[in-house]
């Protein structure tokens, strides 16, 4: 090519707005996945056999019912029946146990106080300070962070899996129920009340594992009118502040909770974006609702495919909140059933998948299997869905084989090098060939220094007659940032590397930051040493940029990025610059330099 461009892609200022555009466009990358893509009660003690009801006691003297206090319940549940006044029942909490979780049901609206799960990782991520990690790193120890709970009662609202009735007969979310004795205790347990022209019965059913549970709620009308309203199923969870907190730039990935319905094709949730909140509803056939949150969840969704109703949804900085109205119509001495499942866990994709299971359809009499819930979808990947369940698959295949997620991170990163190696081979042949035409270039560079344009035209010609591509070294890095993008996105959404850790007493939670920030200053500094190793392209200050600025700025993005993300650049950073150095020696032992010798300057400036 005779005519060069100075505004070539290949041409030195294009390069150099390269790779300005690249820092630049690893920091828009991160605020657009974090911005755009969208205290606890102490755990109980266990009981002894999973399934057990452990009290039933009474509110107001915290005595099991019917015993003085101080006496332990004599066993099973106290039968009443539906045609007890409301206003005369007792209010009762009855504690039950599965093998990971345990509920706490009050008759005071027959809804769950609290849905605990246990188990080492169904527990809140723990906040630490850098002086909480430095305390770790040298032996010290700090509270282990509370248990999970998915059903934290919200003040002055109806609590979880309470059902109200609208209409011109209504009955109040927070009736009274009369505990019924059906089937066995262990695996769940009945309400039932009576207000009004409204006979409610709620059974809630379990299977001794896992995390999902039936509910089915029966409404009778006992009048002789026809009555019509809407069957309102409530789900309230308190928030702690404090423990929650929006995705930064500086700020790490964010673990809010949000409130979410699925209605129709769309998927809302709400996270407290104003003071006071306004809420937000959707119509449609209603697929599932509950809280969603980072790594855990909690819905509910109809067995019998979607349901025509509507969804109303409130979001605070105290609280999320979901209702899911559906119509009612009652004839006289009709009963009108809904059968929903639920699910309060883990995200765990298999188990996610596998709903709803034979405990569900048993409970609830079905005898054909209804459709999955689609609950897997609450684990958004977003846009890198594809990369990131590719590289979840490949680290549960490392994981299997090592036993440590930190390690499976490590045996990834060493893989996706490997596939790379020879886009970086030639990438570090191309570098190495460009440091030996530096001396050429920074004699253009002062022989046109009052004309740019003749200076790039004079460059580019350097550069082919060479046979050199000044780009060559940013390609491997364009094809790792989506890699990099898609395993941050991972590590913010995978149950599977929750609460997992890579070694020592730091760190212990790989999709958390790295209290004692070690890593990533591990990472700038050989972020610093890889841009070193390469040809500086470039003014002095360009160059000074790309040496220390960017490793600066990218090192400051990553503090309060997850640890496992850290580990991953760090440990590329590293097989980079072995491979970096051991080239260059290769190449000298070949006795080429790895690039063109220049020609020997004679008088006017010009080679032979």
């Amino acid at each position: 090519m005779n005519d060069l461009d100075p505004n070539s892609p290949n041409s030195p200022d294009s390069q150099r707005r390269l790779f300005m555009a690249l820092a630049l466009a690893m920091g828009l990358t991160f605020v657009y996945t974090t911005f755009f893509a969208p205290q606890p009660p102490p755990p109980g003690p266990q009981a002894a056999d999973a399934g057990q009801v452990a009290t039933v006691t009474d509110a107001g003297t915290g005595a099991p019912t019917g015993t003085p206090p101080g006496t332990p319940p004599a066993g099973g549940i106290e039968v009443a029946t539906p045609t007890e006044a409301a206003s005369e029942a007792p209010v009762r909490t009855l504690d039950f146990y599965r093998e990971a979780s345990r509920y706490t049901f009050s008759s005071a609206g027959a809804g769950l106080t609290s849905a605990e799960l246990q188990g080492t990782k169904m527990r809140e991520q723990q906040q630490l300070s850098v002086a909480d990690g430095y305390k770790l790193l040298f032996g010290g120890e700090v509270p282990p962070p509370p248990q999970m709970n998915l059903a934290r009662p919200v003040q002055g609202q109806p609590l979880p899996l309470a059902v109200a009735i609208t209409g011109a007969a209504p009955l109040p979310a927070t009736a009274r129920y009369a505990v019924a004795e059906t089937g066995n205790p262990q695996t769940g347990t009945t309400f039932t009340t009576r207000q009004g022209p409204w006979e409610v019965t709620k059974s809630v059913q379990w299977a001794k594992e896992g995390f999902e549970l039936a509910y089915t709620v029966q409404v009778k009308n006992t009048s002789a009118q026809p009555l019509s309203g809407e069957l309102e199923v409530h789900y309230h969870r308190a928030i702690e502040p404090q423990s929650e907190h929006a995705p930064s730039f500086f700020g790490g990935v964010g673990n809010l909770s949000y409130a979410a319905c699925y209605v129709g094709e769309e998927l809302l949730k709400l996270v407290p974006e104003q003071d006071p909140p306004d809420a937000e509803e959707l119509r449609g056939p209603v697929r599932y609702f509950g809280i969603d949150q980072q790594y855990f969840l909690s819905a509910l969704y109809p067995l019998e495919g979607a349901q025509p109703g509507r969804c109303t949804l409130v979001a605070t900085a105290e609280a999320r909140g979901v209702i899911a109205a559906f119509p009612l119509t009652a004839a006289p001495g009709q009963t009108v059933t809904l059968r929903f499942g639920g699910y309060l866990g883990p995200k765990d994709p298999d188990l996610l998948a596998a709903l709803p299971g034979p405990t569900v359809l048993q409970a609830t009499g079905l005898t054909t299997a209804p459709a999955n819930p689609q609950l897997g979808e609450t684990i958004d990947y977003g846009i890198w869905a594809v990369i990131a369940k590719l590289l979840v698959t490949i680290m549960k295949f490392f994981h299997g084989l090592s036993g440590n997620w930190g390690v499976a991170v490590i045996l990834l990163t060493v893989l996706v090098k490997t596939l790379l190696l020879p886009l970086t081979h030639r990438s570090m042949v191309s570098m190495e060939a460009m440091k030996k035409l530096q001396p050429r270039i920074e004699e253009l560079r002062k022989k046109y220094a009052d004309d740019r344009e003749r200076q790039n035209m004079e460059m580019m010609k350097l550069y082919q007659e060479q046979k050199v591509n000044p780009l060559g070294g940013c390609l491997p890095m364009l094809i790792q940032m989506p890699v990099w993008i898609a395993l941050f996105t991972a590590l913010r959404n995978s149950y599977d590397i929750y609460q997992e850790p890579f070694f020592g007493p730091v760190w212990r939670d790989l999709t958390y930051k790295d209290p004692t920030y070690l890593l990533p200053l591990a990472l700038g500094i050989s972020m610093i040493i890889t841009q070193k190793l390469q040809p500086q392209m470039g003014d002095p200050t360009q160059a000074k940029i790309m040496t220390w600025f960017v490793p600066i700025l990218f090192t400051a993005t990553l503090l309060n990025y997850p640890a496992g993300l850290a580990l991953y650049i760090f440990t590329n950073n590293i097989l980079s610059i072995a491979q970096q150095y051991g080239l260059r020696k290769w190449l000298e032992k070949k006795g080429g330099g790895g690039g063109p010798t220049p020609a020997p300057v004679v008088a006017g400036g010009k080679r032979k």
